[in-house]
């Protein structure tokens, strides 16, 4: 019983100030039957339209791993404005204590590791990067989660996937970005290289050369 009230309450709160904003009331987008609900989401409420119209059209369960509860500790722990406040998405990782805190030295970065401390945002932000990481689907996320996971295990994996999406998050909300296939997310080693890829490729269209220029002929015995 006591569960109910505390449900109705937020559906309460929510409504209260989605009906007193119009940004906030206009929007409205179809209910997303994939996502999970646990047994700690709210009952009898459209979580998937009440998120899309607190983020004012930002469809933030449109990520892979988001769920109900991560959106509402969105909503109670910081909210649209507050996201808003950080003026990078580094900022706003660095004040979730999800950005590494590198010591440099020399140029030579001698330790990176991640500041002690938590608060709920950060817990849900890693449950959800749990839940990537639990993902059946190959997705660019759970991809992500595994090549970290297979480098420096399940651990680090959660707290890099967690900052990723503190990162996307960002750019949604205050860039106005929506997700897609997070290319723009990758490591910078991966950048580096997918950016040489397109400049060999364009060079060898510019100049029209082909496999045997190259070398890549494959000779048959």
């Amino acid at each position: 019983m006591k569960i109910e009230d505390c449900d109705k309450e937020i559906e309460k709160k929510l409504n209260e100030i989605i009906d007193s904003d119009d940004n906030k009331r206009e929007h409205y987008l179809e209910s997303k039957p994939h996502k999970r609900v646990n047994k700690n989401t709210p009952k009898d409420i459209d979580m998937n339209l009440k998120a899309y119209q607190m983020f004012e059209g930002t469809d933030l369960l449109a990520i892979e791993g988001m769920s109900f509860s991560t959106v509402l500790a969105l909503m109670s722990e910081v909210g649209m404005e507050g996201i808003k406040k950080f003026k990078t998405a580094k900022h706003f990782a660095s004040w979730l204590r999800l950005a590494p805190n590198n010591k440099v030295s020399g140029g030579k970065v001698l330790s990176s590791k991640i500041p002690k401390g938590s608060n709920r945002l950060k817990i849900a932000l890693r449950n959800a990067a749990n839940a990537i990481g639990n993902l059946k689907d190959s997705t660019p996320l759970r991809d992500f989660f595994q090549r970290i996971s297979f480098r420096k295990g399940r651990v680090s994996a959660i707290s890099a996937t967690a900052r990723k999406l503190a990162v996307i998050i960002w750019n949604m909300v205050v860039k106005g970005e929506p997700y897609v296939n997070p290319e723009g997310y990758l490591f910078l080693d991966q950048k580096r290289k997918l950016g040489l890829v397109k400049r060999i490729k364009k060079q060898i269209d510019k100049f029209g050369l082909t496999n045997q220029d190259l070398g890549l002929e494959i000779s048959s015995n």
